[in-house]
């Protein structure tokens, strides 16, 4: 059955879940800042609008796919935002934001019988391209069940994990793990080259040990190379560690490694690193 979307942000992630929602047959209206990202889609077929809230109007689910709190306030609450006209199922926010917006949005969309779905993935760029994300959810559950065909267009798993801010909340702790080992994976490359040790070759060793994962398959070839192409931008990641000690600091709930891990991402961010993938945090160990 084709439904009717509004998809918002059209950034790396955004442009491909939006194609994949196309490819499973459904219509699209479509809203980025930057119109010209919206032309690969607008030849697919897609309806391009000028604001979230022309985007929204008339669907049935709106997606979005923004950078941080500032720009989802933007696209949800502000004045051409989507809550104050959407009449649709169900709204999904897939950015990464913090769990206090999240509970903020969803209160405005309830107050207008709205469903608002804090719905943040797990995946990169090619997970993006090949449905393979994996949706973390927190939200009403009648909105959960008829948001699946979306989730099932996007990804390969969607999990509701309760009320509304738990997938926001759950998304940061996932990240906190991935920042975390970003900078553990930066550590220990220098440390094989302080060695004199090649890092590639000490990779199917390393790989095979007790703390091998994708994340070291995948960076440790980007370090030792220094090559920084984004994957994940060094910038959000910084971000979304901030948003997490400060969920963490309203619940007293001290994270010293995680503190750690922001540091070096902070460091390599204000030295001009924020645009190249988070692996460039080796750039700030000297």
């Amino acid at each position: 059955m084709s439904l009717s979307i509004a998809f918002i942000g059209l950034g790396a992630m955004g442009s491909r879940m939006a194609a994949n929602l196309i490819d499973a047959g459904h219509t699209l209206r479509v809203f980025n800042r930057t119109a010209a990202r919206c032309e690969p889609l607008q030849a697919r077929g897609a309806v391009v609008c000028t604001s979230p809230a022309q985007a929204a109007q008339g669907t049935q689910f709106v997606v979005s796919m923004v950078a941080d709190d500032v720009a989802s306030h933007e696209v949800m609450l502000g004045e051409q935002g989507v809550i104050p006209i959407f009449s649709g199922q169900a709204i999904l926010d897939c950015s990464t934001n913090s769990p206090t917006f999240a509970q903020h949005a969803a209160r405005a969309a309830a107050a207008r019988g709205l469903a608002y779905l804090d719905a943040p993935v797990s995946g990169s760029l090619a997970q993006a391209q090949g449905r393979e994300l994996v949706f973390m959810v927190g939200g009403p559950a009648a909105a959960y069940e008829a948001a699946q065909p979306l989730f099932a267009a996007m990804g390969r798993q969607a999990t509701r994990l309760g009320e509304s801010g738990s997938g926001a909340s759950v998304k940061l702790v996932n990240n906190m793990l991935s920042g975390i080992t970003n900078a553990a994976l930066a550590e220990a490359v220098r440390m094989l080259e302080a060695a004199g040790i090649d890092p590639l070759q000490a990779l199917p060793v390393l790989a095979e040990g007790a703390a091998g994962s994708r994340l070291m398959r995948t960076k440790i070839p980007k370090l030792a190379a220094r090559e920084f192409s984004p994957q994940f931008q060094l910038a959000l990641m910084d971000k979304d560690l901030r948003y997490l000690l400060e969920w963490a600091a309203r619940m007293d709930c001290p994270l010293p490694v995680a503190t750690a891990a922001r540091l070096q991402m902070q460091a390599a961010r204000r030295a001009g690193l924020g645009d190249q993938d988070v692996s460039a945090v080796i750039r700030a160990l000297g």
